[in-house]
């Protein structure tokens, strides 16, 4: 019998973990700082502390490169020292991974040798697509739906995922999230007050001002440099410079949903239409996101009531519900012998 039962989602900056034994969901950053190129200095949270503030000999790294792993041994590490890290961690447990849906079986096979050729010693291993997880989370019943829509929005990708009873009918991965929602009002900042700021003063920037609401006329000071004298100083950035910036990459996530929409077969684009779209991931709880997608796809938008961990507790609930586990799957079945 397995000690116990862990659900792992993933994702590119952030890893969300459900214990069984402890029913309980938590969740660490996903980086690792790396001291003179070959130390493990820190990891999770402490680690991303040190983003954008670290000394030269200390680089701060993300093992999780546009939803998939980058960086295959960092991440290992990383995993196996959250989980042993006063979590009860133990050998010979069973774990169900949440995997991006677009991406190819030699990268779903990633996520699969990670927890398998590790010092957890797993004893079964279950995919199953971020979107089915998602919409599980969502408390929609997956198995019987005709059609369903849930895009998450995550730090590098957002996922469009259309289902229909327990399966897939189309997917995408979108290389577009909050990081080049970041980059993308760093640069509108340089470019038009000839002032530099880091991605996490960009981040701070969006959080605050989001997509859409009734202000205009609001600003922010935050910190940065001169790119003229190269002082440091601080500067009052508007409202209108932000969204404006943080629309250009919206724009290209709004054309992958309406082109996914227009590709659907009729019957389960009538669906759609009458049920809208769910909206999951950290990038989902944007200030008046829900509102600037309702507007623009002219559809009915839901978010998730706690979109970050939506996959995770869908996780959750297909570990106690062993109905559900038919929506899982193990690389280890006749379909994936090719890749072993």
């Amino acid at each position: 019998m397995a000690r116990n039962v862990y659900g792992l989602d993933l994702g590119t900056y952030e890893i969300k973990v459900y214990d069984k034994k402890q029913n309980k969901i938590w969740k660490e950053k996903n980086v690792i700082a790396i001291k003179d190129k070959r130390n493990i200095f820190s990891i999770g949270d402490s680690a991303y502390e040190m983003y954008e503030k670290a000394p030269d000999n200390i680089q701060v790294v993300f093992p999780m490169k546009e939803g998939v792993i980058s960086r295959f041994d960092d991440m290992q590490y990383l995993l196996q020292n959250l989980l042993s890290q006063d979590r009860r961690f133990a050998r010979g447990s069973e774990y169900l991974l949440a995997v991006p849906t677009d991406v190819t079986e030699v990268e779903k096979r990633a996520f699969y040798d990670l927890v398998v050729h590790s010092t957890a010693r797993a004893r079964q291993v279950q995919i199953i697509e971020r979107g089915i997880a998602d919409a599980v989370g969502l408390g929609l019943d997956v198995q019987n739906e005709k059609g369903i829509f849930i895009a998450n929005f995550g730090g590098e990708t957002t996922e469009l995922s259309v289902l229909a009873s327990g399966g897939m009918v189309l997917n995408k991965l979108v290389k577009t999230g909050g990081v080049q929602f970041d980059l993308a009002v760093a640069d509108r900042v340089r470019k038009n007050k000839d002032f530099l700021i880091g991605r996490l003063t960009a981040e701070k920037l969006r959080r605050e001002f989001g997509v859409f609401d009734e202000k205009n006329d609001a600003s922010l000071d935050v910190a940065g440099r001169n790119l003229i004298t190269g002082v440091p100083q601080i500067r009052t950035i508007q409202i209108g410079l932000v969204r404006a910036a943080i629309k250009e990459p919206l724009e290209e996530i709004v054309r992958s949903i309406l082109s996914m929409i227009d590709r659907l077969p009729p019957d389960v684009r009538r669906i759609i239409n009458q049920d809208g779209i769910f909206i999951t991931g950290g990038l989902a709880n944007l200030p008046g996101l829900d509102t600037y997608l309702r507007e623009v796809i002219n559809l009915r938008v839901r978010k998730a009531k706690r979109p970050d961990l939506c996959a995770v507790e869908g996780l959750k609930k297909i570990i106690l519900n062993k109905e559900l586990g038919t929506l899982t799957y193990s690389m280890l079945d006749e379909d994936y012998r090719w890749l072993r």
